[in-house]
């Protein structure tokens, strides 16, 4: 059994004082509810413009809603009129080019797998990557129970009416909100009445078709549909996407009770074709590593939302929710086992074999790597004799299926209340979430072709007589996760005068997770059987000071904490690597991550420009890291002692004179991000490895991909009231590798290639739209204006390949050096310049 670690006295000190302080807080104002402000116009600040008040909602929930004026943090919104610009096809690359702080990694080299990272946290789609941000739609969690993964593909972009990103560990958004929360609101028939068709196409081949529906009648009935088919045949070799997306939406409401099911349907197929190594990279930018990479999704939820006004100061909602999942993935990678072996010239037993087979063509002798660049027949005379494939065959199919299924339900109760002079706005909920997770992997061995494609043979690393160094390789896994929350929160923003408001808030969440190995049953060293449970409260303080009708200081603490997930429990033991997503090996049981969060800052208006300046520090404790051995994924999860992210903010953004035809914004980040612990880990490709093949991360080594300097900025010109322009820039500083924690290698051009770091770059858009008539519009797109070669990630490992392209093994043969490898630096390149052009037509509007 696995139980949350006990912290430092003063850590324990705060919390109970924070809890006292909350519970006094939400009793007294309970009890003053009848003397509480009926229009909650008290709550906002008399020097405070109405124009510029914006109500955001405090939980992921709806009803219970604060001024974000008196949010102690630098949270930043969209509404429709962003999430709506025909000039992002995603929602990763909405916040990249929208959002501060805010950068994606290509690590997959596919627009709907990126990785999001802000402020060093992470959401991804990738297992084994840690995740460190929530993300909800409409209140329902969308994190994945198996890895906390977030495929963005199942998120329907059209269907989103706002998105608020809230930074920092609050703790009223639940497990994995260590970095921050992206809440997502639908669209629905009141506000978002007509019809519209929207269509583009675009370079390599995209294709983009998007039609919406919305209306509402008098007897308080309101609906909206939505649907997007998304094609393109990818700008990398082999890269197709296919996407279809379905939202609907069916309300009901009157002056008290809102209630409303919407149902989200996805199916995609795509192909991502990850990091290329950077010599195969500089002589085709178009290049894949290996192949096939594909990943195939589909996803249905239902989620029944209500709401009732118990008085004018008493709020009731609540939601129920199913999600299912199905995911497969067929993905052709390179046999690291057999880059040290001798892969070319068949022995006699093995000539033999082929012969009895009925092959013809193969050497009799004298086959080497100068002649043979794609050597396939030691691999299929192995698997004849069930002999040592997993030495001899230079590729690996790895297939996965999994079927997730989520469903829960939520529900709260929020006040408005007085206390005296005090004003308070109340929230207490609590909420259940369940899942259960059924993941099957296979390896099967093979061959790498001319065109870099893993011809697979009829062979699976199964346990049978496939031999690695003599001992039977076993690739296969047969898992069921169960995975239950209970949580319980409260919180209240109290005005303690018109300009001091402070929130205290808090969440408790018990957390058990149950793995059952079906292959390997009963525990035990090798069966993936453990059953784990967590709890913790997670407090948050923090307090907002209108210091004049222009500038407003915030400041806040909180906590937030993640459990580890059914993938990582199952690949936890440092003497059974795995590969993710494949074979994993259960034990040692891992502890829960914890994150402290401070926050400062000021924000205000001068003139027609909204700015801020904020200062903040995120200290984890017990990191999940995936402890990577190379660049095809093998390593095991572990608790990583301390890291810290801190960093600098600064962003203005308005309208250039009275007519506002000109607009612009500008953000800066300064962001540092660095190990607080030392650790020995496997640095194979470093050049400053040990002679185990180790690096020892110091405290004080940057944390990778993770960029110093983040600057955006943009400016739209109205140039007439039909013809609009903008122009954007996004700029990063260098990022440290994977694989290069220490930030030790040195390439010497000869066994270690690559710098070692993915280098700064500074990208711009340019898009334009005009309205041809009130209904009619057409626009254009340009990414990457000036088709600028960057990377998005790097890391480290060993290849199987030379600079042209070419297969080899035992690269040092020829001076008698049989094991020694070439290590180079791998990167996710970013998109070249990409054209799109389309035109929306709107419908009783």
């Amino acid at each position: 059994m696995s139980q949350s670690v006990a912290h430092p006295a003063q850590a324990r000190r705060l919390r109970l004082t924070l809890i006292a302080a909350m519970v006094a807080a939400c009793w007294h104002g309970a009890a003053a509810a009848d003397t509480a402000d009926t229009t909650g116009a008290a709550a906002m600040s008399a020097t405070t413009p109405a124009a510029a008040v914006v109500i955001i909602s405090a939980t992921p929930l709806p009803g219970a809603t604060v001024p974000r004026q008196h949010v102690p943090s630098n949270l930043q919104t969209m509404g429709s009129a962003l999430l709506d610009d025909t000039a992002y096809t995603n929602v990763p690359d909405l916040l990249n080019r929208r959002l501060g702080s805010v950068v994606i990694h290509d690590i997959q080299g596919n627009p709907f797998q990126s990785d999001v990272s802000y402020r060093g946290f992470t959401a991804s789609p990738l297992l084994g990557t840690p995740q460190g941000l929530s993300v909800y739609v409409d209140g329902v969690r969308l994190n994945q129970p198996f890895g906390d993964v977030v495929s963005w593909d199942l998120i329907p972009r059209a269907a989103i009416a706002s998105a608020t990103l809230i930074p920092g560990s609050n703790p009223l958004f639940g497990l994995n909100t260590l970095g921050g929360a992206l809440a997502l609101q639908t669209k629905d028939g009141r506000d978002h009445a007509g019809t519209a068709i929207q269509a583009q196409v675009g370079r390599y081949g995209r294709r983009t078709v998007e039609l919406e529906h919305g209306g509402h009648d008098a007897q308080g009935w309101h609906w909206f549909v939505t649907g997007t088919g998304f094609r393109e045949r990818g700008w990398r070799d082999d890269s197709p996407t296919r996407v279809g997306q379905l939202f609907g939406k069916l309300g009901w409401a009157d002056a008290a009770t809102e209630a409303a099911l919407t149902v989200a349907l996805a199916d995609a197929r795509l192909n991502g074709n990850g990091l290329q190594e950077q010599r195969m990279l500089q002589r085709d930018y178009r290049s894949v590593y290996t192949r096939p990479d594909q990943t195939s999704n589909r996803s249905i939820l239902l989620n029944l939302s209500a709401s009732h006004r118990l008085t004018d100061t008493l709020q009731l909602s609540g939601n129920a929710y199913y999600r299912r999942i199905r995911t497969s993935t067929y993905n052709g990678d390179l046999n690291d086992d057999a880059l040290d072996q001798s892969v070319y010239q068949p022995s006699a037993a093995e000539r033999a074999a082929l012969a009895a087979a009925g092959y013809t063509g193969f050497p009799a002798s004298g086959a080497t790597a100068a002649n043979t660049p794609f050597p396939y027949w030691r691999c299929i005379a192995n698997v004849l004799r069930q002999d040592e494939p997993a030495e001899k065959c230079n590729g690996l199919i790895n297939r996965t299926a999994s079927t997730q299924r989520q469903y829960g339900f939520s529900g709260q109760l929020a006040a408005q209340a007085r206390t005296g002079t005090w004003r308070h706005r109340l929230v207490a909920g609590g909420a259940y979430d369940a899942s259960r997770a059924d993941f099957q992997q296979t390896t099967q061995f093979g061959y790498v072709t001319p065109d870099r494609t893993i011809h697979p043979v009829d062979f699976y690393a199964d346990g049978t007589e496939t031999g690695d160094d003599g001992v039977p390789v076993d690739n296969r896994v047969d898992l069921a996760g169960r995975t239950r929350t209970w949580s319980l929160y409260a919180a209240d923003t109290i005005g303690v005068t018109e300009r001091l408001h402070v929130t205290l808030s808090g969440r408790y969440n018990r957390t058990a997770v149950h793995n059952r190995d079906r292959i390997t049953p009963g525990g035990g060293s090798g069966s993936l059987d453990g059953d784990h449970r967590y709890s913790r409260f997670n407090p948050a303080v923090g307090a907002t000071w209108q210091l004049s009708p222009y500038a407003t200081w915030y400041g806040g603490y909180s906590e937030g904490s993640r459990t580890p997930t059914a993938v990582e429990l199952g690949c936890a033991d440092p003497a059974n690597p795995c590969k993710l997503p494949n074979a994993m090996a259960g034990d040692p049981p891992l502890r829960q991550v914890v994150t402290r969060t401070w926050e400062t800052g000021l924000r205000g208006k001068a003139g027609q420009a909204d700015w801020h300046a904020g200062l903040f520090r995120a200290a984890n404790t017990d990191d999940i890291l995936f402890v990577a051995d190379d660049a095809a994924g093998f390593g095991y999860f572990r608790n990583f002692g301390k890291t810290r992210r801190q960093g600098l903010e600064l962003g203005v953004g308005g309208v250039i004179g009275d007519s506002g035809t000109l607009s612009y914004s500008a953000s800066y980040t300064w962001l540092d991000a660095r190990f607080r612990s030392g650790e020995l880990v496997n640095g194979a490709a470093n050049s400053s490895k040990d002679a185990n093949g180790n690096i020892a991360i110091r405290p004080g080594d940057r944390m990778p991909l993770v960029p110093s300097h983040i600057f955006k900025a943009g400016v739209d010109w109205q140039a007439t009231p039909a013809w609009k322009l903008g122009l954007a820039m996004q700029a990063v500083s260098r990022s440290t590798a994977r694989g290069n924690e220490n930030g030790q290698h040195q390439p010497d051009g000869k066994y270690f290639m690559g710098a070692g770091h993915a280098a700064g770059h500074a990208v711009f858009d340019l898009d334009t739209r005009y309205q041809v008539t009130p209904r009619l519009g057409v626009f254009a797109h340009v990414g990457n204006l000036f088709g600028k070669r960057y990377a998005t990630a790097a890391q480290l490992g060993a290849t199987g390949f030379t600079a042209n392209g070419n297969f080899i093994a035992r690269p040092y043969a020829a001076q008698g050096d049989n094991a020694t490898l070439t290590s180079s630096t791998f990167y996710g390149p970013g998109a070249p310049r990409m054209i799109r052009v389309g035109l929306r037509y709107e419908f009783g509007k």
